[in-house]
């Protein structure tokens, strides 16, 4: 990037300042934030004059103003005719975004056209990044929609049959259980923030889990400790009952005879570890690295829950953590969950 010898001396400021246009102009090209991006971008590059517009035509000025009538006539033909336009002591430069017109840069003084167009092209990268974090935030925003969303007919048709069936025989835990469903219907479907608490969590999964003893009886036993130091972290919502209901679906329901199922919290330093473990039919080791690789296809319906809680994981702490798979066919499986018991932004 060509700037002034004074910044050429010194790469830090020039590289902080880019960063703070591109934050400034993650939510495009209005605004205070963009009307932020243009005085730092004309003090970046030393212009004497700059403005930033969307295709509204609403024109964001640092700077020394130019003949207003030029700047005016020459905006009106980049933003209807997407043909750069010029005047004298004007450069307007058209900001394609992904091959769309977004809007214009315009630079008034003796600059170099070389430098206005590295100008201009910081600038479309700031609009391309933020469209890519608003598209990744959409997909992540439906994901999670349909998660809720998501609750199987057949837990949902055999959990009401149950309950009807004791109705008559046994009126009190026909209530009991009645009380359970609701509490399970409205956490997964009801409108929560993205976060919630382990306390919540562990609250969901055990209800879950009387109304899957109440459908399985003798056939399913389960076992639940939690920490108490860990029941304030937080977490993504809906991360713990997709995992509890795979150990039964895929891993005691296939089986014979008894199983069970455990969930057990703790803490590990600075991080929360919660294991979610069945001794049911279990799987192939390859195929578990294949579900947390992502290379399992859509009709995969245990895979499908085990990455979406690990891939949400590690959008949100990183790398380092999320899920671990320890499977043996016919050995059962233990899926470790791990994330960091503090995290700057994740809050419920």
């Amino acid at each position: 990037m060509h700037l002034r010898p004074a910044s050429r001396a010194d790469p830090l400021p020039v590289l902080a300042a880019a960063r703070r246009i591109t934050d400034d102009l993650r939510d495009g090209l209005s605004g205070m934030p963009a009307r932020r991006a243009a005085h730092r971008l004309r003090r970046l590059f030393g212009f004497p004059g700059l403005g930033l517009t969307d295709l509204s035509g609403a024109l964001l000025w640092s700077g020394r103003p130019g003949p207003d009538a030029v700047v005016a006539t020459v905006l009106e033909s980049v933003l209807h005719s997407e043909e750069p336009g010029s005047a004298p002591d004007v450069l307007v430069l058209p900001l394609h975004v992904r091959d769309e017109l977004a809007g214009a840069l315009l630079v008034v003084g003796d600059v170099r056209d070389a430098v206005a167009a590295q100008a201009a092209d910081l600038v479309v990268q700031a609009l391309e990044r933020g469209r890519l974090e608003a598209s990744a935030e959409q997909a992540a925003q439906a994901e999670l929609r349909a998660l809720r969303a998501e609750m199987s007919p057949h837990f949902v048709y055999n959990a009401l049959t149950v309950i009807a069936s004791l109705v008559r025989s046994d009126p009190d835990r026909a209530r009991d259980l009645m009380l359970d469903f609701a509490d399970y219907t409205r956490y997964s479907l009801a409108r929560h923030g993205e976060y919630t608490v382990v306390a919540e969590e562990f609250r969901a999964i055990e209800t879950y889990l009387a109304l899957q003893k109440a459908v399985l009886g003798e056939r399913l036993r389960v076992q639940v400790r939690v920490a108490p130091e860990i029941l304030a972290v937080a977490v993504p919502y809906l991360v713990l009952e997709p995992l509890v209901e795979n150990a039964i679906r895929h891993g005691i329901e296939p089986r014979s005879g008894t199983g069970q199922v455990q969930v057990h919290g703790q803490a590990e330093g600075n991080d929360c570890v919660i294991f979610v473990e069945d001794d049911g039919v279990g799987m192939d080791p390859k195929r578990a690295a294949d579900i947390l690789a992502g290379r399992t296809g859509e009709d995969d319906a245990a895979g499908l829950g085990l990455a979406n809680v690990d891939r949400r994981l590690r959008d949100v702490y990183g790398a380092w953590y999320g899920l671990t798979v320890e499977t043996e066919v016919g050995a059962g499986t233990r899926v470790i969950v791990r994330v960091p018991r503090f995290q700057p932004g994740v809050l419920p």
